[in-house]
């Protein structure tokens, strides 16, 4: 089996970043698996975020444990892993990193105005543009010490594929 095969990785960021196109794009060159993370999100944290409401640490634990789990049985079964999942704090990276220290972040990072243009023309989708600065605040960008990389969305998602492929 290829190491590319066995890599697992996060696709992380603000809501609107282009966390499932990225990831589904990845995951499609590699062949291996995609998991889009909003889809674990137990149901009151959705309506809670329908509502425009911002979600809290004790909101996010189950669905972050819910994730570590995926991620620790994709490492003990030795395949690859392609998950979407904001991680906006280092301290929720930490929790999927103990499931996998080889987890690779991939933080999609750029301007409020390009994001939030983007989530505007979405359909849909249940996060309203409304928390983009909740969620902008929350964030704690990848930090050097944590293996991954921060990558321009105002780049197509296919050359940000190319660009994660090429490290």
């Amino acid at each position: 089996m290829q190491k590319s095969k066995q890599q697992r990785w996060v696709i992380m960021g603000v809501s609107g970043c282009g966390k499932s196109s990225v990831g589904l794009q990845l995951a499609s060159a590699l062949d291996i698996p995609f998991l889009e993370g909003d889809t674990y999100h137990p149901y009151a944290n959705v309506a809670k975020m329908t509502a425009g409401v911002p979600l809290t640490d004790a909101d996010r634990a189950d669905w972050l444990t819910a994730l570590h789990k995926e991620i620790r049985d994709a490492r003990l079964k030795q395949s690859g892993l392609v998950l979407s999942c904001s991680s906006l704090k280092r301290r929720y990276r930490d929790l999927l990193r103990s499931a996998d220290p080889e987890l690779r972040f991939v933080h999609l990072a750029g301007p409020r105005e390009l994001i939030a243009e983007r989530m505007a023309a979405r359909q849909d989708h249940y996060m309203p543009p409304a928390l983009l600065d909740s969620q902008l605040a929350t964030l704690e960008p990848l930090q050097e010490d944590e293996a991954g990389m921060v990558l321009d969305i105002a780049h197509p998602p296919a050359q940000l594929v190319q660009q994660i492929l090429r490290t």
